[in-house]
């Protein structure tokens, strides 16, 4: 898919590669977008790949004079495990944790999903509603571009070939501002927006003195809802208003018809997403349903970033040494491959399976450097100098591990294609809290898809091995 690619350890790197390969070279972070495009033949024209995970301080979430600043390699994960945001930034925590599953969350950046530019994108709705704005740098210096100036149209922007992402940003919200993101698709987990929403009021005395409703999916761009917003200006959030306001917003949604739905469906969801969310703001209520303490399918402390000697050049001549269940191995081959395939074929650990190869199954879910991700959607350069857990590592000295004893034991297998990316998720859950709820193994579960036992035999077999630890 890629002919050369290079992993970088600083910015100077990438800028200058930028500036030498222009438009043929894309940055890679998550690459939960590109790997795929690119698979499909729709970015044309790309034969280098600039790998940005390895450049140290990149994750990092700051608080900076009432500025909170997200790094190009904060992932969703990321946010919805900061305080932080969750308390100065909730619409942009609620949207993250929207987002595809613990295994995209854990790969996905914020970056990647504004850069990317498709006005279904969760997190861009409530940064726009935030005033947010991004620092663009090249060799020829930085600019900063409001994010309301930052889109020109579906997928495109105002970023030149030779230009990175380095910072997001946005005011903290203050103690009289409130807001929510909702979002409408067709499954609860692991689906693209129909309709998204990011409302922030600003109240004095229960009286609106500033709104901001931004809408995603009905637009080429993200638009606001600006008659709504105008309307709600010095009223109270009375049922009364918040119907009006609802029945506003609609005029701002200029949706199409696609496969999975109408344009008159979206412009009826747009009303109820900005009424739902206006109710929950009037009544405190907008963080229901968002978990205390998020699964994350993450080692506590890890933070995906393993140390690099020096930038590296992966185009064929240099092999792929990484570390996998615990045994090293050298790749002279493969480096165009997605980890899954590098994984089956040049590994021959063929029982990370293949369902969907694209993110959407969670078949192929390993373990990389502490995190549960998707294999079919990292780029196989990204092992180097990593150290990747498969399902053939769970067996230790020729004993399963607990959580596949009881997956026998509770009868959780049938036709079993599933079952690896099932056993990883479970035993990275284990890990990260070994007595889990049934609403957290839910949780666990979002990325990953079975279509014979009904999960309700899987979700059993992970209690009892939570049970089986505890006693032992």
């Amino acid at each position: 898919m890629w002919k050369d690619y290079y992993s970088a350890t600083r910015i100077e790197d990438v800028l200058q590669i930028l500036a030498e390969r222009g438009s043929r070279a894309r940055i890679v972070a998550g690459a939960t977008d590109l790997i795929l495009e690119m698979e499909r033949g729709q970015r044309k024209g790309i034969d280098t790949l600039v790998d940005v995970t390895r450049i140290p301080d990149l994750d990092q979430i700051v608080y900076d004079d009432d500025t909170i600043h997200i790094g190009p390699m904060v992932t969703h994960n990321h946010c919805v495990a900061s305080r932080l945001i969750r308390e100065r930034g909730y619409p942009l925590a609620r949207a993250c944790w929207e987002v595809g599953s613990p295994q995209i969350r854990n790969r996905g950046t914020i970056a990647g999903n504004l850069i990317t530019a498709s006005p279904a994108n969760d997190t861009i709705a409530p940064l726009m509603a935030m005033d947010a704005w991004v620092t663009l740098r090249s060799c020829s210096g930085e600019r900063k571009v409001p994010l309301r100036e930052f889109y020109t149209g579906v997928r495109t922007t105002v970023m030149q070939p030779d230009e990175m992402l380095v910072d997001i940003a946005f005011r903290a919200l203050r103690g009289n501002q409130r807001g929510t993101f909702i979002k409408y698709a067709l499954r609860r987990a692991q689906a693209i927006s129909l309709v998204n929403a990011a409302l922030i009021v600003t109240l004095a005395d229960e009286v609106v003195q500033d709104a901001q409703i931004t809408l995603g999916a009905v637009a080429p761009k993200i638009v606001h809802a600006e008659e709504a917003e105008a309307f709600l200006k010095g009223r109270a959030l009375t049922e009364e208003v918040i119907l009006q306001a609802g029945e506003l917003a609609v005029k701002s949604a200029r949706p199409i018809n696609d496969i999975r739905g109408s344009a008159g469906y979206r412009q009826r969801m747009v009303r109820v997403a900005v009424q739902r969310g206006l109710r929950q703001i009037a009544s405190k209520t907008e963080y229901e349903g968002f978990p205390e303490n998020p699964v994350l399918l993450r080692s506590r402390g890890t933070n995906g970033l393993p140390k690099l000697d020096g930038a590296q050049h992966h185009d064929g001549s240099q092999p792929i040494v990484t570390k996998i269940n615990g045994k090293t191995y050298t790749f002279t081959t493969g480096h165009e491959k997605s980890l899954l395939r590098l994984l089956r074929e040049e590994a021959g650990l063929i029982g990370t399976k293949e369902g969907c190869a694209e993110g959407e199954c969670g078949a192929c879910t390993v373990i990389l450097d502490g995190e549960a991700v998707m294999s079919c959607m990292v780029p196989a350069p990204r092992a180097h100098g990593a150290e990747i857990v498969t399902v053939e590592g769970l067996e230790r000295d020729g004993q399963l591990h607990p959580v596949q004893s009881a997956f026998i034991e509770e009868g959780a297998v049938q036709c079993g294609y599933c079952t690896p990316g099932f056993l990883m998720s479970a035993v990275k859950l284990l890990e990260e809290r070994p007595n889990p709820s049934k609403d957290e193994i839910r949780q666990a579960f979002t990325g990953n898809l079975c279509r014979c036992t009904g999960y309700y035999k899987i979700i059993e077999a992970v209690e009892l091995a939570a049970k089986k630890a505890e006693k032992a």
